[in-house]
């Protein structure tokens, strides 16, 4: 068989005596946010004009500009690629900036050869930056020792790079903040993580503390932690099981409006919540919810139920749906787009969840479960890829478009949500629904952000319900 494959792409240089005077080289590159945040991770360039939109927005060019030196970069590569190409050695350059590079400019660096100097192969070149409207936005002269050996190279192949911003979740830290912090019974936070992230949500303006435990082992983690109890309520607990059913007693007293795990196991936090008679359960089944800010994807996912229910039948996931659509439209999700997963696409007698995925479907359709559109069954590149959902030949508003992602089991749930973080490096915003108060269920794996976040999406859950 012929070989259609395209030929390589070679990188070929001039040599100090082909080079003539007049002679010119290009590089075109159109700028996107990425390369702004790679330039300023490579760096550590982290001026604001360049990273922090809201102080971009009052400086004087009124929003986020990449950094300068990036443009004298792209003059670096197409000497180094271009004219005159590998080999070259760059002396030095002189520049002047005259306009800003905004994201989406498209910015082509242009060489051209003004001056040879025998016997070292040195040459000047003039250099000059222009953007898409052919204006200037550097110029300036490089200084370079062309090569006087041929070259003729194999592009090397870069490595894919993804920057993992978490924009979204960040977002929802800062509308949290703005808001009134919520009394939040905080259950055996006997660790420097359970206690550092209270502590953290509360110095974020998401939380009021209640911290319970036995008060003079919180004092000596709060020590080795280097944490500052002062203004904050101690609950004295003796052992995890008092202090997780103190934190319940708190909630039907008013005086707290969240809870949040500490150091202790989930049966443990869970027992008193779910109680007969604790004054928390619902008409709802309790369900967990993750909110997944994954890098690459333009929107956010969540995912549910990856902690509480190990084997749901149906009636269990008709909550687990309604829980997660109401969370949805409390972050600000109108109406969300709800994909049932399951292993494959059709309804089959032999797959139980696919069933399951038909029959939750038909309850939307029958008011049954209202607030969001759902389809499935649906696996899960065709939930979240729309060439996936086409190469199936899946016509859906929600295929390859999934705001609300329905797994068919806990263990299926909790192997897809520590993929995309460990794997995909993703973080995520917890928390359980469908009792009185939303609950935080912190893990001890939990990164930082993933408490803080947590925090601020309990925050946004308890403030909608007062």
């Amino acid at each position: 068989m012929p070989d259609v494959s395209p030929a390589p792409e070679y990188l070929e240089n001039r040599t100090f005596t082909d080079l003539a005077i007049g002679e010119t080289a290009s590089l075109s590159h159109t700028v996107e946010q990425r390369d702004i945040d790679l330039f300023a991770t490579v760096t550590g360039d982290v001026n604001p004009a360049h990273v922090n939109p809201a102080y971009a927005a009052t400086d004087m060019f009124h929003h986020i500009i990449i950094q300068g030196m990036w443009g004298a970069g792209l003059i670096s590569a197409t000497l180094g690629t271009r004219l005159p190409g590998p080999g070259t050695i760059y002396l030095g350059q002189d520049l002047r900036f005259h306009r800003p590079v905004s994201i989406g400019d498209t910015i082509t660096a242009t060489v051209t050869v003004t001056e040879k100097k025998a016997p070292k192969g040195d040459v000047t070149l003039d250099t000059v930056c222009t953007n898409q409207h052919g204006e200037q936005v550097i110029t300036g002269s490089a200084f370079a020792r062309a090569p006087n050996e041929k070259l003729r190279l194999l592009r090397t192949v870069l490595p894919e790079v993804r920057v993992a911003r978490h924009s979204y979740l960040q977002s929802l830290i800062v509308q949290a903040s703005a808001g009134a912090p919520v009394p939040t019974a905080v259950v055996w936070p006997m660790e420097a993580a359970s206690l550092n992230a209270a502590l953290a949500a509360a110095a974020a303006g998401l939380i009021t503390p209640i911290l319970i435990g036995p008060a003079a082992r919180l004092k000596a983690v709060a020590q080795e932690a280097a944490a500052d109890l002062a203004g904050h309520r101690i609950v004295d607990a003796a052992d995890p099981a008092a202090a997780a059913s103190q934190a319940v007693a708190l909630v039907s007293a008013g005086q707290a409006a969240l809870l949040m795990k500490g150091d202790l196991h989930t049966d443990d936090f869970m027992r008193p919540v779910v109680a007969a008679g604790s004054g928390l359960r619902t008409a709802r089944r309790i369900s967990h919810v993750c909110v997944l800010d994954v890098p690459g994807q333009v929107r956010p996912l969540l995912l549910t139920d990856v902690a509480i229910n190990m084997t749901p039948d149906l009636m269990d996931k008709a909550d687990i749906v309604r829980n997660a659509i109401d969370f949805a439209q409390i972050i600000g999700i109108a109406q969300p787009r709800v994909a049932i997963l399951c292993a494959v696409e059709t309804v089959r007698a032999d797959m139980p969840s696919t069933i399951h995925a038909a029959a939750l479907c038909k309850m939307a359709d029958r008011g049954q479960i209202v607030g969001g559109l759902l389809d499935g069954p649906l696996a899960f590149d065709n939930a979240v890829d729309a060439a996936a959902a086409a190469i199936k030949g899946i016509v859906s508003p929600v295929a390859g478009r999934a705001d609300i992602l329905v797994v068919p089991d806990l263990e299926a749930g909790n192997m897809l949500l520590k993929q995309l973080t460990f794997l995909s490096g993703a973080e995520a915003g917890e928390l359980v629904l469908g009792a009185r108060v939303p609950i935080i269920l912190s893990s001890r794996a939990d990164s930082a952000m993933t408490r803080l976040a947590s925090c601020a999406v309990a925050a946004l859950v308890a403030r909608s319900r007062s």
